[in-house]
């Protein structure tokens, strides 16, 4: 099972929403490809609970080869069908929340889960407790364990931190408990956090919410933008020491799985599990610290052509260059995608189509679906895309993405076995963001009306500013937060606000201001809650960004090694993975390659500013 989240766009529409019921079935994804319906549903969720018992008939007879293999199979089916439930409950949920049945079910869902994960704590323990030699010759020498070669290979290597039956199945059993913070704060944020009215540009007072205010703080009307800053920032603070006890709660959580399973840090577990060394994080940092004056010539940019006497944080999302004036429909955007993909090659274009005329994709927004976008890979039937396209240029971007996890998805599950078919979200984050990359370099290939150049030149500029430098920060922010819980330093509201001014005034220079108010703004990003989980956006973006570099320039080697990159899924760790095709994200190449294709954009839009300047 694959499940990727994409951040949260506003698709408030000015006119009324249909009901979920009145959505044209052409523009709606098939979950009946996973169950015909609920009553399916419920015959495999009572199945799947009857089949937990099974698994005591393997503990302690894992050094029976023909015992290993039927307990590994049982996992992978168990496991199969468990994502199978939780996506089709969920999925559910997410087109019509307001659907009790589908919140009660995807609530039981996730319960079985925990079930799930307690039958099966004892077979790691125990696959470390027999003879490590003669367990790699039987997978080695039986061809039946050829799905499980990777599996058990990375089980051994983690063998420190895996810890006795009875210890994992406690952990196990501690999952939701661990997950409170993360509960916590999601319902703080969308349940109890109200926030007062604002200014819009038309000068009627709305109720401000955070997907009002991700357009709110882009109007060119100072005032209103300044409005929606201070109301927003103002009643996280009302609730600051709340945030900082989850936040820390959260923080104390994964140091106590980290030390439970041994390992010096937090940041250390989070890596390991996928093999990444320390090195690669703490040179992302370094990387971006080394460079941070381009930011600051870009932040300096904004300053002079928005004409400010005080460039303020509230005016950094003000976007430097005018709105397209072109829409495109959701067929002009999948064939734009689908013609910006190009270097692909055919067998990728198939795919793209397949999911149009097999109903992969739920396309538009109505009463109930939730924000966003996300792709969500089902093995065994095929991957699901939720969408809520409104026509903008924004909406094809997020398309081109999503699609990019489908098709990661796609070529995964189509080559690998279940034990190997889920990737890592390292190389998640590289499939999605190399699609946006060839859409943008597309869109700049074909456009030479000057104002279009500018607004997909400030597309690109805005994107390394939030997805590499921002997310970066966010990184050394958690760098800096898990290493004082680490050395016993006490996360207070006063110490995490100071850490955050700080980190914005060193990444951001001298020509902004970093208001007051924004000190608290560690304590609306959800991502904190899922530990060290930011910076593979950056260094996915960067290698995404490498990997367009290659494909652009026609070569038949860069395509073959890319495709066989997505059909790889997680048969190896994910810096190996990259490796074979072309990309080593050890060196400092990828984040080179990103940053001077940054400075050279800067700089076209800086010229493109001033000739454009000078014609009017």
């Amino acid at each position: 099972m694959h499940n990727f989240f994409s951040p949260a766009t506003n698709t408030t529409s000015t006119g009324d929403l249909i009901n979920r019921s009145e959505v044209d079935p052409a523009h709606k994804w098939q979950l009946k490809d996973i169950y015909p319906d609920d009553q399916a549903f419920e015959v495999e969720f009572s199945a799947l609970q009857q089949l937990l018992s099974e698994f005591d008939t393997y503990k302690g007879k894992l050094s029976e080869p023909a015992s290993l293999l039927a307990c590994l199979t049982l996992r992978d089916t168990v496991n199969h069908k468990a994502g199978s439930l939780f996506a089709y409950a969920r999925m559910h949920r997410d087109v019509d929340t307001a659907n009790s049945s589908y919140q009660a079910l995807t609530a039981r869902t996730t319960t079985l889960l925990s079930k799930v994960a307690t039958a099966q704590a004892f077979i790691d323990p125990d696959l470390l407790a027999l003879d490590a030699g003669a367990l790699r010759k039987t997978i080695k020498t039986d061809p039946a364990f050829a799905p499980y070669d990777f599996v058990i290979s990375d089980l051994l290597r983690q063998k420190s931190h895996v810890l006795s039956p009875a210890e994992e199945e406690l952990l196990a059993q501690a999952g939701e408990i661990c997950q409170s913070p993360a509960n916590i704060f999601t319902i703080m944020t969308n349940a109890d956090l109200k926030f007062p009215q604002t200014s819009t540009d038309n000068g009627e007072k709305v109720q401000l919410t955070e997907g009002r205010y991700n357009n709110l703080i882009r109007s060119t009307n100072r005032l209103v933008r300044k409005e929606a800053f201070h109301n927003l920032f103002t009643t996280y603070a009302a609730f600051r020491n709340t945030f900082a006890a989850a936040y820390s709660a959260q923080v104390q959580s994964t140091l106590f799985r980290a030390k439970a399973r041994k390992y010096s840090s937090s940041q250390e577990a989070a890596l390991d599990s996928g093999n990444i060394p320390l090195s690669v994080y703490d040179h992302l940092i370094a990387g971006i610290r080394s460079q941070l004056s381009l930011l600051h010539r870009y932040t300096a940019l904004k300053k002079r052509i928005l004409g400010l006497d005080e460039l303020h944080m509230y005016d950094l999302y003000v976007p430097l260059a005018a709105n397209l004036k072109r829409t495109f429909s959701y067929e002009e955007g999948l064939s734009l995608v689908t013609a910006a993909l190009h270097p692909l090659g055919s067998d990728y274009k198939e795919g793209l189509l397949t999911a149009q005329k097999n109903s992969w994709i739920d396309i538009y927004e109505n009463k109930g679906k939730r924000n966003g976008a996300y792709s969500w890979g089902v093995y065994g039937v095929h991957p699901f895309v939720l969408l809520n396209y409104d026509n903008r240029y924004e909406s094809v971007s997020t398309l081109a993405h999503e699609l990019g996890h489908a098709m990661h998805s796609h070529y995964s599950n189509q080559t690998q076995p279940y034990a190997t078919a889920s990737y890592t979200i390292f190389c998640a984050e590289v499939a999605s963001t190399t699609n946006e990359n060839l859409l943008l370099d597309h869109m700049l290939a074909t456009v030479s009306d000057p104002a279009e150049r500018l607004y997909f030149l400030n597309q690109y500029l805005e994107q390394v500013r939030t997805t590499v430098y921002r997310q970066t920060m966010f990184a050394e922010f958690e760098k800096t937060v898990h290493s004082m819980v680490q050395d016993g330093l006490a996360l207070t509201a006063d110490a995490l606000e100071s850490i955050w001014i700080d980190l914005n005034r060193e990444y951001y220079g001298e020509d902004i201001i970093v208001d007051d108010a924004l000190k608290i703004e560690w304590a609306r990003i959800p991502h904190f809650y899922r530990p060290f989980y930011v910076y593979q956006y950056a260094t996915g973006y960067a290698a995404a960004t490498a990997l367009a570099e290659r494909l652009s320039h026609g070569d038949d080697s860069a395509q073959k090694s890319y495709l066989a990159y997505l059909a790889s899924g997680g048969s190896d760790y994910s810096l190996p993975l990259l490796q074979r095709a072309g990309i080593d994200m050890t060196s400092p190449v990828p984040l080179a390659t990103t940053l001077e294709k940054f400075s050279s954009r800067l700089a076209e839009f800086e010229r493109l500013l001033t000739k454009t300047a000078d014609l009017t």
